[in-house]
Order: structure tokens, then C-alpha cells, then sequence
């Protein structure tokens, strides 16, 4: 008997729609057949999208009859958080729990000027770029829109009890990769800067991508309001084969062309992003070839990264003197280039270092 209940769940959990997933239009429609009152449907929306309910019982402005009636209708998934680490530095690394019971991380970085939510797109990646611990792991999903929005209202609202202040900006550059995420992606930020969702400004998002030409073309065509930054990490295909194999079906002239179409359709703000690894792409000829290909794109920025070790990767950071002759060499050149430290490195949850991973 307990195994056909539970068959039985099963079957009625699978038939049972996403209330986030359906349009308002569905949730109308199942009003009126209930003969509940037409601002029912506000009040609901209202919960789902700037309250945050995570469970229906939580919407208790409804009547328990509606509260049920929802329950039997629709389903309402949603992520719990696991665990959360503290770095020594105030950055905040959440291991989220997705309703399937698969693993995701976020992290809170926070600065003096801005309390920065860097978020997941998906659970795993396909792209095994050899710096990047998330890459060594398969990719199990995508993540849904909705669980990517429960990532930055949960990281948000760390940022208020934590810091008393208001979460300033969202950065895709957490695990897997946004652009082979790409409607899911675009839905969760359009929840996040709806007014009827968390209002953010899309100038305060960026979306980064290892480069996926096809996709960066289509933001274009989208007339997306995000920033957009490429994770470049070498300025010459051979390098870049090595350590990114998505390059070679993406070269560095497909992206660039791509770039220049986004910008042309656009006008947004583009980064590069470049991590230095010790003798492989931090010699004077490397950083002539990147202010060559930044010479190339309307690029408004290069974010020279510092590299965090990871256990399957063999390379090691420059030393200091190293990494601020590469810089130097760049500014001479009159790009414009600002230096990212690592923050969280002790919690794993610097830039490369998310993979699930206890400490």
C-alpha cells in the first residue's frame, strides 16, 4: 500500500504544474473555475514574486480552502540552502539545494562600494575548461529561471541581514555556463528587473560567457540590457585550445565578430576577462596580443584576474613583481584594466574554485 502512495505522488507531482512556470493568464483561468475573487490572482502573484514564498502556506493572506485548492492544482519548487560558509575576507559562499536534491553554489562578495551576488546557471558544466573547478564535474541540468532568481533573492537577503545594506549588483559567473542556459537565463533576469519582481537595473548584471559566438550574436538581436564579459583567459587560439576547449569551435575571431555584433546591435558595456597563470600567458608577447584584440572590440574593460589554485589544474600564479609587469604593460598601451583580487579563496569560493566541495 505505502509503495502505491507513493507511485501515486509521483505520478500527481509530475502532472502538477510549476506555478512560477505558467503565465499569469493560467492562474486567472484557475481562479475563476474556483469562483474565488478575480484579486485573488495579485495577491498570489505577489507572494510567488516579491514576497518570496517558498510554500503555499506561507501565503497567508489566502484562505486555507485556497491555500489547499492551490496545493492540489499546482506545485511550487524552490531552492533551500544547505550550507553557508563565511570567508575571513566577509565573502559568503551558499550551497543551495534544488527541489531534486542536486547541489549548486552562490556567493556574496562583498566590497566597500558594492555587495555583489555572484549566482549559478547551471547545476554542473559541459565545457571542461581546465582552470575552472566546476568544469571537472558533469552537468547534471540546466537550472530553471525561477531557481536562478531564488539564488539572488536568497543572496540578497544575506546581504541585508549581514551587512545592512542593499544588494548592488548580480554577476552570471558562477557555475556552468549562462549562454547554454540562454532562455532561462534571460527569464530570470527579466523577473529580476521587473517591477514586479525584485526591480533591479539590468546596467547592475552581467552575464559572462567562456564565448559562444551563436549565443553572444543572439543578445544582440535580443537587445539585451546587461553587460556582457568574456572570459578570455589567453589572446591566441593555440593557448586557448589548450586550457578552454570550447575555442575550438569558438575561435577568437568568431568572438571577436560576435562581440562587435553585439555592441553594434546594443551599445553595452563588455569586459574581458583574463586570469594570469605563471609562464603560460603572462609574458610581454601575450600582453601585446591581448591589447591587440582589445584594440579589435568596443571593450570598456580588462579585468586581469589573480589565479585561485584548483587540485586537477597544474599551473600556479605569477608572482607579485610578474603580475604588475603585465599590468603596467597594458596601461602603457592605454587599456583600460583594473585588477581583481580573490576573495573567499579559504572557503573555495573565489573565481574557478566552485564545485560542491566541503572544507
Amino acid at each position: 500500500m505505502l509503495t502505491d502512495l507513493i507511485k501515486y505522488l509521483c505520478i500527481m507531482e509530475k502532472t502538477r504544474p510549476n506555478i512560477r512556470a505558467v503565465e499569469v493568464a493560467e492562474i486567472e483561468r484557475f481562479i475563476a473555475k474556483i469562483e474565488e475573487k478575480p484579486f485573488r490572482v495579485k495577491q498570489i502573484v505577489e507572494w510567488l514574486w516579491q514576497k518570496h514564498a517558498h510554500s503555499f502556506d506561507e501565503m497567508t493572506n489566502l484562505s486555507l480552502d485556497l491555500r489547499k485548492k492551490l496545493v492540489e492544482h499546482f506545485t511550487l519548487p524552490a531552492l533551500s540552502i544547505d550550507t553557508t560558509q563565511m570567508s575571513s575576507d566577509g565573502t559568503l559562499k551558499t550551497r543551495f539545494r534544488t527541489f531534486d536534491d542536486h547541489m549548486i553554489e552562490g556567493v556574496l562578495i562583498p566590497t566597500t562600494l558594492r555587495k555583489t551576488a555572484c549566482v549559478s546557471s547551471q547545476i554542473g558544466c559541459s565545457l571542461s575548461c581546465k582552470f575552472c573547478a566546476t568544469g571537472y564535474m558533469e552537468r547534471s541540468r540546466n537550472l530553471n529561471f525561477d531557481e536562478i532568481y531564488d539564488q539572488v533573492v536568497m543572496i540578497k537577503q544575506q546581504v541585508e541581514k549581514t551587512y545592512d545594506q542593499n544588494l548592488s549588483n548580480i554577476v552570471f559567473m558562477g557555475m556552468g555556463e549562462p549562454l547554454l542556459n540562454y532562455k532561462n537565463v534571460l527569464k530570470a533576469i527579466e523577473k529580476i528587473t521587473s517591477p514586479e519582481g525584485l526591480g533591479m537595473s539590468a546596467r547592475r548584471i552581467t552575464v559572462s560567457t567562456a564565448g559562444v559566438a551563436k549565443q553572444i550574436k543572439q543578445l544582440g538581436d535580443d537587445q539585451v540590457k546587461f553587460k556582457l564579459a568574456l572570459s578570455l583567459h589567453a589572446a591566441n587560439d593555440k593557448k586557448r585550445n589548450e586550457i578552454m576547449p570550447i575555442n575550438e569551435s569558438n575561435n577568437i575571431e568568431a568572438l571577436i565578430e560576435a562581440l562587435n555584433y553585439f555592441y553594434k546591435k546594443t551599445g553595452n558595456e563588455i569586459t574581458f576577462e583574463y586570469i594570469l597563470f605563471k609562464d603560460f600567458n603572462d609574458s610581454e608577447k601575450d600582453a601585446m596580443e591581448l591589447v591587440k584584440i582589445y584594440r579589435q572590440v568596443p571593450a570598456d574593460l580588462v579585468n586581469v584576474i589573480e589565479y585561485n589554485a584548483i587540485d586537477r589544474f597544474p599551473f600556479d600564479k605569477p608572482d607579485e613583481e610578474g603580475f604588475e609587469t603585465f599590468v603596467e604593460i597594458l596601461q602603457k598601451n592605454r587599456v583600460n584594466v583594473r585588477v581583481r583580487r580573490s576573495r573567499g579563496k579559504d572557503i573555495d569560493a573565489a573565481c574557478g574554485q566552485l564545485a560542491n566541495k566541503d572544507n
